[in-house]
């Protein structure tokens, strides 16, 4: 019982940044673009949160880890949705860079101790009630805030994109930008506005990953959790909340291995490491792409 308590707990907390990153590029891709750089996004935000964290308390890491995410969702607008380079070629670089460059700062700001020591923790909110339930209480009704935040962002998002006039534009300029031209919108504007929230989404994934769960910055902490939500919205099929259910089952198998391990399980622990990584080889081989938007990947014209 207590095994699978903390194991359920494991999962929601591990799926957390996944489904922040996945949600925004869930957005990204519905304007048509398919935002390799989204790696690159959550680094910066789990460096700016540290750096806010530190500073000013969790609030304002969890806002830095957003602007840094969307510094990085600009740097991609200038060079692949305004300059019309090759969305996978600027999205690569841009992750290389911000790999790099959080590496560097992270040593030059925190030196070789890191800051673990400094940075604060989101504490666990309780929801009334619900988390006196047995096994399930502790496990999904105790959380950090941020935890809440991301169950009422996914209908939100849902929302957003399918009722609201904004949404609908961005979604139609990832299936027919000239439409949308046509009609006396930019489709320029709609798809950076998308890579723009995607990033920031994807910060505050990173943002979690410190504020929430390491209570420290390492280089290459997201260790490929953004390349992990590209294949999320593919396998939740553009939808919010099959990407939402997507997430969970990548954290879930993130989780398994401490489990496998606690159950003291012979197979080698880098066996452990790998399912995630396996799992998301086996959605992006064996995932349909009917569903995906027509312009997803293509410049504007």
């Amino acid at each position: 019982m207590e095994l699978l308590t903390a194991f359920l707990e494991a999962a929601v907390r591990a799926s957390l940044p996944i489904a922040l990153a996945a949600i925004g590029e869930t957005i990204s891709e519905r304007g048509g673009f398919i935002n390799v750089g989204l790696e690159g996004a959550m680094i910066a935000g789990a460096f700016a949160a540290t750096v806010g964290g530190v500073a000013m308390g969790t609030v304002a890491g969890y806002a830095a880890g957003a602007a840094g995410g969307a510094v990085v969702g600009a740097v991609l607008c200038a060079v692949a949705v305004v300059g019309r380079a090759n969305q996978i070629l600027a999205g690569t670089a841009v992750t290389a860079g911000a790999l790099g460059v959080t590496a560097l700062l992270g040593h030059a700001v925190f030196g070789a101790t890191g800051v673990s020591l400094s940075v604060p923790l989101s504490a666990p909110v309780g929801v009334p009630l619900l988390e006196r339930l047995p096994m399930l209480g502790q496990a999904l009704f105790t959380q950090p805030l941020i935890t809440y935040v991301v169950v009422l962002l996914v209908p939100g998002c849902a929302w957003w994109l399918s009722r609201t006039r904004p949404g609908l534009a961005v979604r139609a300029t990832g299936e027919n930008p000239e439409a949308v031209r046509a009609a006396g919108l930019s489709p320029v504007a709609l798809q950076a506005m998308g890579v723009m929230a995607g990033c920031a989404l994807g910060g505050l994934g990173g943002a979690t990953l410190v504020l929430a769960q390491a209570g420290t910055f390492a280089e290459g902490m997201t260790a490929g959790r953004g390349f992990i939500a590209l294949a999320v919205v593919a396998l939740g099929r553009w939808q919010p909340m099959g990407v939402a259910l997507a997430a969970l089952l990548f954290g879930s198998s993130l989780s398994l291995q401490y489990v496998l391990q606690a159950m003291g399980t012979e197979a080698p622990y880098q066996a452990f490491l790998a399912l995630p990584y396996l799992l998301t080889l086996w959605v992006l081989a064996a995932g349909r792409r009917g569903a995906a938007p027509a312009w997803l990947g293509r410049p504007l014209p």
